[in-house]
């Protein structure tokens, strides 16, 4: 299982940016698939995910309405469409999937620890 997350960079406050999160190793169409950021000196914390087969979505609070998360099931992508960006989404963000599993809740989005299998962050910097 691997995990790679592209897409990060530096916008302004109201712009938007696009992560991509390739997965090899295992089909991304039926497990489950998250987004997850860290910001400094704070907790990783759980931004939005993907369930496996019913393509059910979660998002934290604090995104909903500006982020979309989708997957592309051909190239075995998964994104994060991050619109209305605000100074307090920078962060490292990071894509993982709770393989073998497929449920995507809240709790589950929640329970950073569960989740066993992680790409390398990618910095996204939201200047005001």
């Amino acid at each position: 299982v691997q995990l790679q997350a592209s897409g990060g960079g530096l916008v302004q406050s109201g712009g938007s940016l696009r992560l991509s999160c390739r997965a090899r190793g295992f089909d991304p169409r039926r497990f489950v698939m998250g987004w997850f950021r860290q910001a400094p000196g704070k907790e990783r914390e759980g931004v939005s995910c993907i369930g496996g087969n019913s393509g059910s979505t979660v998002y934290v609070e604090s995104v909903k309405g500006r982020f979309t998360i989708s997957r592309d099931e051909v190239q075995n992508v998964v994104y994060l469409q991050m619109d209305g960006l605000k100074s307090e989404d920078t962060a490292v963000y990071y894509c993982a999937t709770d393989y073998p599993e497929g449920l995507c809740a809240p709790w589950v989005l929640k329970n950073v620890h569960r989740w066993d299998y992680w790409g390398r962050g990618t910095l996204v910097t939201v200047s005001s």
